[in-house]
């Protein structure tokens, strides 16, 4: 099996360490700064209208207020018209032109949706779970809280996750993990979230 850890690996910069626990504020700060950060990439490239935009970031809150996460690139991409059908290339080609915003680019792993889901690790941290869910991005591989590996739709998204890990798990164990950001397909980010998250 392929390495995830060493051969897909992109830095994470480190920055502030939040409250030790985090409260659905805390959580809904952090949805609202993927937003925020999804938005203004969409349109820097030009992959969405500010009215797509407008309408998709209302869609999604509407969603989180009703526990059913929804992620910002999929709301656009419902918004623009695309029928489900198309949501698997539409997907790709906005997630393409999100991660090309990022250095180093979050490459796109297919075989991702097949690993295990870490239970023991969710268990050992469910605030971490909370979070992952709220930005529909699971972790997909864990060894020994050493390397951390997550992956998503959304490179925006699987970046915000992988920098509150790396503080969380520093915090508790006063060692900084190695973070793996990953991008998925479409069919394969459907099915890990699904599984992840009970949704």
């Amino acid at each position: 099996m392929m390495d995830f850890a060493t051969t897909c690996a992109v830095p994470v910069a480190p920055v502030a360490p939040p409250p030790l626990a985090l409260s659905h504020t805390d959580i809904g700060q952090l949805l609202e700064a993927c937003l925020e950060q999804t938005a203004e990439a969409l349109v820097l490239v030009h992959a969405a209208s500010h009215a797509d935009i407008s309408h998709a970031v209302e869609a999604v809150r509407q969603a989180q207020a009703r526990n059913r996460p929804l992620d910002l690139m999929e709301a656009v991409a419902r918004a623009q018209g695309h029928q489900e059908e198309q949501l698997g290339s539409i997907m790709r080609s906005l997630g393409d032109k999100l991660a090309a915003t990022l250095n180093p680019t979050p490459p796109l792993i297919p075989v991702a949706g097949k690993l295990i889901a870490p239970s023991a690790f969710y268990e050992s941290f469910d605030q971490i779970h909370k979070m992952a869910r709220a930005l529909l991005t699971p972790v997909i591989f864990v060894e020994d809280t050493d390397a951390i590996g997550v992956a998503s739709i959304n490179p925006i998204a699987a970046t915000i996750l992988a920098a509150k890990i790396q503080e969380v798990v520093a915090r508790r164990f006063d060692i900084r993990p190695f973070l793996t950001i990953a991008r998925l397909e479409y069919e394969a980010w459907s099915f890990l979230t699904h599984k992840h998250f009970e949704l």
